[in-house]
C-alpha cells in the first residue's frame, strides 16, 4: 500500500511539474518564432494543460485499461467545471468578456455531444477514434485561422500575451520541451500504477479509478492556472483554461483509447458519467453566456459547483 501511495504521489508531482515546464518551453519557443500570443494560448498552452490527461490515457490504453482512460477524460471534464471552477469562484466573482471564449464554449458543447453520440452504443471503435481526432484537428485549424486573421482586440489575447514567457533563450525553451516530453510519459506510468494498486486494494473498478483519483490528479494544473489567473485579474484566461482543456480532452484525449485499444465502454460511463459531463458543460455555458449584464461566476455559483462535485463523487463511490 505504501509503495502504491508513493508511486501515485511521485507520479502526480512529476506529472504536474513536467506539464508546466513543457508548456513553458513550448510557448516560449513559439513566441521566439514570432507566433501571435492568441494563437499560442489557444493551441500550445491549451494542449499543454491537457498533456497529463493525454499521457495517462495513452499509458492506460497500452495497458488494456480503456475504462481508466475513458474515465479519466469524463472525470477530468467534470472535475474541471465543478471542483476547479468551484474552488476558483470562491476567491471572488469571475467576470467574462472575451468574444473568443464565447465562441469556444459552443464548440465545447458540440464536441461533448459528438463524443456522446459515438460511445452511446457501448463501443469506442478505431474509426470513432479517427473521427474524434479529425474533429480535434479541425478545431485546431479553426483556432489557427481565427488567431491569424482576426485582428479585433480581445481581452483574452491581452491576458495570454501577459502570461506567455518573454526573453527566454531558444536553447532553454527547447531544453524544457525535451524535459517535458521525457518526464510526462514516465510520471503518467507511475501515477497509473500507483492508482491501480490502491484501487485494487479497495476493490474499485478501472472506470472509478479514472473518474476519481486520476481525474482529480490530472486536473491539478488547471487548478493552479485558474487560481493564478483570478489572482492576477485575468478572469477570461482562467475560464478559458477550463473550456480549452475540456474541449481537447473530449476530442484529442478520448480519441487515444479508440486509436490504441478500441473496444467496449463501461455502461456506467455512458448512462451516468457522460450525462454528468454534458450537464456540467451546459451549466457552465448557461452561467457564462446567460448570466446577465455582468456575466460572472459568483461565490454562490462556486459553492453550488463544489456541492455538485461532492455529490457526484459520493454517487460514484457508493455505486461501484
Amino acid at each position: 500500500m505504501l509503495v502504491n501511495i508513493l508511486l501515485l504521489c511521485a507520479g502526480l508531482a512529476v506529472l504536474v511539474f513536467s506539464a508546466d515546464k513543457f508548456v513553458y518551453g513550448a510557448s516560449a519557443f513559439a513566441r521566439n518564432l514570432g507566433l501571435p500570443p492568441m494563437l499560442i494560448g489557444l493551441t500550445i498552452v491549451a494542449m499543454g494543460s491537457s498533456a497529463p490527461e493525454m499521457f495517462v490515457a495513452a499509458t492506460a490504453s497500452m495497458d488494456g485499461m480503456n475504462d481508466t482512460a475513458i474515465g479519466n477524460v469524463l472525470g477530468s471534464n467534470i472535475a474541471n467545471i465543478t471542483l476547479i471552477l468551484g474552488l476558483t469562484a470562491l476567491l471572488g466573482a469571475i467576470s467574462v468578456s472575451s468574444k473568443t471564449l464565447k465562441r469556444e464554449i459552443p464548440l465545447m458543447l458540440a464536441a461533448t455531444v459528438l463524443a456522446g453520440y459515438l460511445i452511446h452504443d457501448g463501443m469506442l471503435a478505431h474509426y470513432e477514434g479517427i473521427i474524434l481526432l479529425a474533429a480535434f484537428l479541425s478545431v485546431m485549424g479553426w483556432f489557427i485561422y481565427q488567431a491569424m486573421t482576426n485582428k479585433e482586440a480581445d481581452i483574452m489575447g491581452e491576458e495570454m500575451d501577459a502570461e506567455i514567457p518573454k526573453d527566454v533563450p531558444t536553447t532553454r525553451a527547447i531544453m524544457w520541451i525535451i524535459v517535458g516530453i521525457v518526464l510526462l510519459p514516465l510520471s503518467a506510468g507511475w501515477m497509473v500504477d500507483g492508482a491501480v494498486g490502491i484501487a485494487k486494494i479497495y476493490g474499485l473498478s478501472d472506470l472509478v479509478i479514472g473518474l476519481t483519483i486520476i481525474a482529480v490528479g490530472t486536473s491539478l494544473p488547471e487548478l493552479a492556472a485558474c487560481i493564478a489567473g483570478v489572482l492576477k485579474k485575468e478572469d477570461d484566461l482562467a475560464i478559458g483554461n477550463i473550456v480549452g482543456s475540456n474541449l481537447f480532452n473530449i476530442l484529442a484525449v478520448l480519441a487515444i483509447p479508440g486509436l490504441i485499444s478500441p473496444g467496449a465502454v463501461d455502461a456506467s460511463a455512458i448512462d451516468r458519467d457522460f450525462y454528468m459531463v454534458l450537464a456540467t458543460s451546459i451549466a457552465l455555458a448557461v452561467l457564462v453566456l446567460s448570466s446577465g449584464a455582468k456575466q460572472q461566476l459568483t461565490r454562490w455559483h462556486g459553492i453550488l459547483l463544489l456541492l455538485t462535485f461532492i455529490a457526484y463523487q459520493y454517487v460514484v463511490f457508493t455505486a461501484h
